[in-house]
């Protein structure tokens, strides 16, 4: 994964090229589900394929990162009725357990 604006490979430096375009599903605070278009770009040097992500997004994660950073600095529990349906508890659990592990 590289952040928008990246030039380089993280592995061997080499020139990232434009490879293709995939679709992500993004959920935002107000529960509505955004699809976005994330460019893969590929290294002219060693041929690995890098999603190229804007701000807002994080790895691996379906989430705003708006609503992740509230969850990890205790902002957002299960307890909020502003958030009672997304996340769900056990997502939250393990975004803070998988946090202590970094």
């Amino acid at each position: 994964m590289i952040y928008k604006g990246e030039l380089y490979c993280p592995n061997c430096h080499g020139e990232l090229r434009l490879y293709d375009h995939v679709m992500r599903m993004v959920k935002t605070q107000t529960g509505i589900t955004n699809y976005i278009y994330i460019r893969r770009m590929k290294c002219q040097n060693c041929g690995k394929i890098h999603r190229e992500l804007p701000p807002h997004v994080l790895p691996y994660i379906q989430y705003d990162k708006d609503i992740v950073m509230g969850v990890l600095s205790g902002q957002i529990t299960p307890d909020d009725l502003d958030y009672e349906d997304y996340p769900c508890e056990m997502t939250m659990v393990r975004w803070i357990l998988r946090d202590r592990d970094l």
